[in-house]
């Protein structure tokens, strides 16, 4: 079964992201470590049931990679809004097949590519040109060859992600997207007028009470 593996905050550079996390849920999210193949570093922690946050940012000392690096993270666009202040930008769904998935669906979800770091081993769907999918409605997608979930090494700051929404002016197009990657059950979906952008809102319980990133 598909589950939801984690949601994707993307800042200017860690420190930002973490005064961000602290500001907005009240909580230090601790380092992560490094993504050395995207160049990218991250600050990560649970969200309760095999979930958790991530917040990335290029990592200053690390090489140029050969491919784009995930998350749009080099797009002018993106480097841009980032600057202004940190984004929920995209969400990630644990699937156990993920080639048996990306073989099945008919739009392309990226490439499966083997990834590393230090215990850790995984898939991820790595679109060509480092978009994000449905202009992040879409879910990137992974596969994890280590267990327990890693999630469960992680910090427990006391923070549950209790529900993802995305509000959205295509609802049947995206729906019909998420029946296909067997994911309509991770989310919600509430439509939005034609003229408004989509955007997702995570509502997580935090120690000083619930909150909706957004």
């Amino acid at each position: 079964m598909n589950n939801l593996d984690h949601i994707v905050i993307a800042a200017r550079d860690l420190q930002q992201g973490a005064d961000y996390i602290r500001e907005t849920l009240g909580v230090d999210v601790p380092a992560g470590g490094r993504h050395n193949n995207m160049a990218t570093h991250n600050l990560v922690m649970q969200l309760g049931n095999d979930a958790y946050l991530e917040v990335i940012a290029i990592d200053p000392d690390g090489n140029t990679p050969r491919h784009p690096r995930w998350f749009a993270l080099d797009s002018s666009a993106m480097r841009a809004a980032l600057r202004e202040q940190p984004r929920l930008i995209t969400w990630v769904m644990n699937t156990p097949d993920l080639g048996r998935l990306a073989a099945q669906v008919d739009f392309d979800i990226g490439q499966p590519t083997r990834l590393e770091r230090d215990e850790l081993s995984w898939e991820f769907a790595l679109p060509d040109d480092g978009r994000l999918l449905g202009e992040g409605m879409l879910p990137y997608c992974i596969q994890w060859h280590s267990s327990p979930h890693p999630s469960r090494a992680m910090a427990d700051t006391g923070c549950l992600l209790q529900q993802l929404t995305i509000y959205h002016n295509r609802p049947r197009w995206l729906n019909d997207r998420l029946d296909a990657l067997e994911a309509s059950h991770l989310v919600d979906v509430e439509p939005l007028p034609d003229s408004a952008t989509p955007r997702l809102a995570a509502t997580i319980d935090t120690p000083n009470g619930t909150v909706i990133l957004s």
